[in-house]
């Protein structure tokens, strides 16, 4: 039988399965045939539809849908439901959970489930013990054979599908849900494992998605003189067109609204749909920033981990580059899915009690997917000239650019995601490691070379000094990946400080 992993994400359920080391996405499509399970429901008066059913009433009948059951899990009351009772977030997020388990199922047992849960879900103890007793409290109603519960980031990052992130520096996994995006600060040093940890309230697909349905519909007044507000069944079909063309990437989507009595059409380009993102992404850009900056954890350089959802937002990977994050990574779609059930087969075992299913923020890295950066080495050529003893150098020459030292106690040269002080050019970026520090002691220079460390098999001698030689001007530094090589003179300037000696 097969392990399967669950992705709690109210944005879109995912379900993966993990057999004999293989992973795979399942599609689970709903009663209506339709692979897509958002985190909606929809009370007609006298029964529920959930997922995409749901969803489909949101603009038609708004006061008879729920959308935030799985961001709010608790026993307080939703909005909708029999006159008189008014369901629980918890019913409602029962009978979703119930309905997406039979379709993924289809009758067939699985040997253990894992759930991949929102980082909200555990940001601190009050209320993880809310949620995750209630989510045991469903699992063990259904009967699920549950056998872990982790944090949705780390399973993400235990995608084996992904192209895997350089264990080197820490990882911020960025995803969105509706109601707002999480950022998951990781560490990847012994394990991999949540250090930090914010939920950006407002940053959301429910709120992107009527924003963007809103700015088109005035954009397609305005070329066609009808208004989708007209109707709800009309801004509804709107509705359904813009989310199908946000999430779908393609360049261009003509917008279609058919009447009784002709045709409404408007074309419209990815452009104006990031140009109309700008304020959301810029929210979120923003809101990951003062994050960083914030926490108490080491957190740059880094390796920004968008999940596949947050990876469709138009214009966000281009707002990260300029933000000065250029080491991006993007997830596969169902990557906490696959994670999961990668997790519960290998790691998790079935628990005799539900009360004691482990709940994980923390994984060991060996599960992770990593990458595996390319070699590289690095040699200082000494300038072998007769003559006195030549100056410490003032300034580094890469491809016929002058890079000024400084007075620091180090100064880095290497690729441009480990926050180096000069950046090796994008051919170097396999080498995701490649760091080659100058160290600054007793008025010289010194080249630190960590090649040997590296390579070598037996570890050095713990008493013995790092191997180091002095740099002078004239000396050069050959760098090589591969079939790539660079090389970076020394150099030394009689304007120091950007001021001009005087004789």
């Amino acid at each position: 039988m097969a392990t399967l992993g669950i992705e709690l994400c109210d944005a879109a359920f995912q379900a993966a399965s993990s057999r004999n080391n293989e992973v795979q996405c399942l599609t689970v499509a709903d009663a209506g045939g339709v692979p897509d399970w958002p985190g909606f429901a929809y009370f007609d008066g006298q029964k529920f539809a959930f997922g995409r059913a749901g969803e489909d009433q949101w603009f038609v009948h708004p006061r008879r849908v729920a959308h935030t059951f799985w961001a709010r899990l608790a026993h307080e009351p939703s909005t909708i439901g029999p006159a008189g009772r008014l369901a629980p977030f918890s019913e409602l997020a029962f009978h979703f959970f119930r309905e997406f388990m039979q379709r993924v199922s289809g009758g067939a047992p699985a040997e253990k489930v894992v759930l991949a849960v929102p980082g909200a879900y555990l940001k601190d103890p009050a209320t993880e013990e809310e949620k995750i007793g209630l989510l045991l409290g469903i699992t063990g109603e259904l009967k699920l054979p549950l056998a872990g519960i982790v944090d949705m980031a780390c399973a993400a990052l235990c995608d084996p599908r992904a192209h895997g992130f350089n264990p080197a520096l820490p990882v911020v996994v960025v995803d969105l849900h509706l109601e707002g995006a999480d950022i998951t600060l990781l560490a990847t040093e012994e394990r991999l494992e949540r250090k930090d940890f914010i939920h950006l309230p407002q940053s959301g697909y429910a709120q992107l998605l009527k924003h963007l349905t809103g700015t088109m519909g005035n954009r397609f007044l305005r070329h066609t003189a009808f208004d989708i507000l007209e109707d709800g069944r009309i801004e509804q079909t709107f509705f359904r067109q813009t989310k199908d063309f946000l999430l779908g990437g393609a360049a261009e989507h003509r917008f279609q609204i058919n009447t009784a009595s002709r045709t409404y059409e408007l074309l419209a380009k990815r452009e104006q749909l990031a140009s109309d993102s700008q304020a959301f992404v810029t929210t979120l850009v923003q809101g990951m920033q003062t994050f960083l900056h914030n926490s108490a954890h080491t957190a740059e350089p880094c390796t920004i981990a968008l999940t596949d959802r947050a990876a469709r937002l138009p214009g966000l990977e281009h707002r990260l580059r300029a933000a000065g994050f250029h080491r991006l990574l993007r997830l596969p779609a169902g990557a906490a899915a696959c994670g999961a059930s990668r997790l519960g087969e290998t790691h998790f075992e079935l628990a005799a009690d539900l009360a004691d299913v482990p709940v994980e923020t923390t994984v060991p890295l060996s599960l992770a997917r990593r990458s595996a950066a390319a070699a590289w080495e690095a040699r200082l050529q000494k300038l072998r000239a007769p003559g006195t003893a030549r100056p410490s150098p003032t300034h580094v020459i890469l491809d016929g650019i002058g890079t000024a030292i400084g007075g620091s106690a180090r100064f880095t040269i290497g690729v441009a995601g480990v926050g180096a002080d000069v950046a090796l050019p994008d051919a170097f970026n396999s080498a995701d490691d490649c760091a080659i520090p100058l160290v600054r002691e007793g008025g010289r220079l010194w080249f630190v070379d960590t090649t040997v460390s590296r390579g070598s098999a037996v570890p050095a001698a713990p008493t013995a000094p790092p191997a180091r030689t002095a740099v002078e001007a004239g000396d050069r530094l050959t760098i090589r990946c591969g079939t790539v090589t660079a090389d970076v003179l020394f150099a030394h300037c009689t304007a120091a400080n950007g001021s001009r000696a005087h004789d």
